[in-house]
């Protein structure tokens, strides 16, 4: 008996779903790629940082064992450039303008360092920036082995702040072998990014440590459970620099002190910087 062909309708339907899904997996984003490819831009960012100063503040919340809150401090400073070294200014403590004697503190700490760096000769200088830019730029290596260091996998896709972004879960990679003594803290913390689908930026990270991560032959440790929240926005079209940032979580500093904090800093009027500014004394 002679087969009947499939209709052709149905042919059609199934023919346009083949090709809707061989289009969507050409064109489906890999998540370690998008993560590599943030790296680089994270990387590129943090050189260009140099170009810019910003005000900045910090509050430390320290809490007692059952969660309660002990005390705060807080603390406000601008971070100016002289002769392409970056200087803190403290404008204010907890809420507060500082007082005049403490303003004119702050002032002869910049007119001192002023002073110093006047003295440099063209070759000092030059070689003094070089080495603070190899310093700059070593401390961000170990987030070069991000990619290798987790498995990533596309979890959803969000808007933030009328920005498409693809959220992406990371979970530690059982095989990954750091390279970068910062990079072993890796294996013990899981989390998801929030990555700009235009420009390959982190917009927002969410990360908890899953084991202690300790550091100088364990004077310091940080206990399992602690979190973190980092966003970063775009500045001048042309550069993504840090917003916010929020840790919380317990830990020990020495052999007997125990901690528990919530730290949180905050990121503000990022200005770009001119080539070979310095700070005058305020009237």
């Amino acid at each position: 008996m002679r087969r009947r062909a499939p209709h052709n309708g149905i042919v059609r339907v199934l023919a346009a779903l083949i090709l809707a899904c061989s289009v969507f997996a050409a064109d489906a984003p890999d998540a370690r790629e998008i993560i590599a490819r943030s790296v680089d831009l994270d990387q590129s960012n943090w050189a260009r940082m140099r170009n810019y100063t910003w005000t900045a503040r910090e509050t430390i919340r320290r809490l007692d064992s059952a969660g309660a809150l002990k005390s705060t401090e807080s603390e406000q400073w601008e971070t100016v450039i002289l002769f392409g070294k970056p200087y803190r200014k403290i404008t204010a403590r907890n809420g507060k303008s500082l007082s005049a004697a403490d303003r004119q503190k702050e002032q002869a700490k910049i007119d001192r360092a002023v002073e110093q760096l006047e003295r440099e000769s063209p070759a000092e200088r030059a070689a003094r920036l070089a080495r603070e830019e190899k310093e700059r730029l070593k401390a961000r290596e170990f987030l070069k082995e991000l990619p290798e260091a987790f498995r990533f996998r596309i979890a959803g896709q969000e808007k933030i702040d009328g920005r498409d972004t693809w959220v992406i879960s990371a979970e530690p990679d059982p095989g990954f072998r750091p390279k970068h003594s910062d990079a072993k803290a890796f294996r013990k913390i899981e989390g998801r990014i929030w990555i700009d689908k235009t420009e390959f930026q982190w917009v927002r990270i969410e990360a908890r440590t899953t084991g202690v991560i300790s550091w100088g032959w364990f004077l310091a440790r940080l206990d399992p459970g602690a979190s973190l929240v980092f966003e970063q926005a775009r500045v001048n079209d042309e550069i993504w620099l840090p917003k916010t940032m929020r840790v919380a979580g317990s830990g020990r500093l020495g052999l007997v002190k125990k901690l528990r904090e919530e730290q949180e800093v905050d990121w503000t009027d990022y200005r770009k910087f001119q080539v070979e500014s310095k700070m005058v004394s305020n009237p």
